[in-house]
């Protein structure tokens, strides 16, 4: 692995393969919020063959945390659906650990890690949708101050499937109160990126006692004329998989996400046809 080396705001303008490169060779290894525009950003969860039909039908029962994009062949952590060289094992720039749901640690690669029975998750990603608010001339305050969504678990349910089962957790913008009905219109054509929020104002209605204290992520303020929007996250699996107790599951970092090479307009992940394989 390189040394952590490349900024933020250097890969910010760099192209899709620049930032990919530098992430598989170690020199990156913080958020991704708005680096790779144009491109599906998507969280991950890795577990073995044994637990993996249980945890597609927790994705398929919860689409709006869970948005499924892709999905490995049993052992090959070459994600060939999502991008023409993707190696889930060192395309992300960190990852979390977790042994009999508890985080054991988190880690820049997973290569030692990597078993012939692991069956890899591509869940889409708020982040995407993002780049549309900020080309409507809507500030993202976390990516205009380098800094990770915030992220908190709620008092929604999700539908269980097997051992996988747990609250919601929703990540946080604040938006001008005049602009929120564009807001969601704009969120709603991104499907794959958890589409429209499920709530907007008061966090306690959903359970967030101090939008102050996020679970993950960086505090973001909320100012006058705002007003607070949570979208279904993708760390929705990672509660999931805590009360799982797997022996082994490996997830991103939360805020540290794979950006494929899937157009982040697309409403289902189809690549261009050169890269099909």
């Amino acid at each position: 692995m390189g040394i952590q080396s490349v900024n933020h705001q250097k890969l910010m303008g760099s192209d899709l393969n620049d930032v990919r490169h530098a992430i598989r060779r170690g020199e990156y290894a913080f958020h991704t919020a708005g680096l790779g525009k144009g491109f599906l950003q998507v969280n991950l969860a890795i577990l073995p063959e044994t637990h993996a039909l249980d945890f597609m039908r927790f994705c398929q029962r919860n689409p709006k945390p869970c948005p499924l994009t892709g999905v490995s062949d049993t052992g090959n952590p070459m994600m060939f659906t999502l991008g023409r060289d993707i190696d889930i094992r060192t395309d992300t720039p960190a990852y979390n650990i977790y042994r009999d749901g508890m985080l054991e640690r988190s880690v820049t690669e997973i290569t030692d890690l990597w078993s012939d029975d692991l069956v890899a998750f591509a869940i889409g990603c708020s982040f995407t949708f993002e780049h549309a608010l900020q080309k409507a001339g809507i500030k993202v305050w976390h990516i205009d101050h380098n800094k990770t969504v915030p992220m908190f678990r709620s008092n929604i349910d999700t539908v269980p499937a097997g051992v996988f089962r747990g609250k919601m957790v929703v990540s946080m913008r604040a938006v001008p109160e005049d602009r929120l009905d564009e807001v969601i219109e704009v969120a709603r054509g991104f499907p794959l990126a958890h589409g429209a929020p499920v709530h907007w104002g008061d966090p306690a209605k959903i359970g967030i006692a101090d939008i102050t204290l996020p679970d993950w992520g960086d505090a973001a303020p909320v100012g006058p004329g705002q007003v607070p929007v949570f979208w279904a996250c993708g760390v929705t699996p990672q509660v999931a998989i805590e009360a799982a107790k797997l022996p082994l599951c490996i997830t991103h970092k939360p805020g540290h996400m794979l950006i494929t090479d899937i157009s982040e307009t697309a409403e289902v992940p189809v690549l261009p046809p050169d890269q099909n394989q």
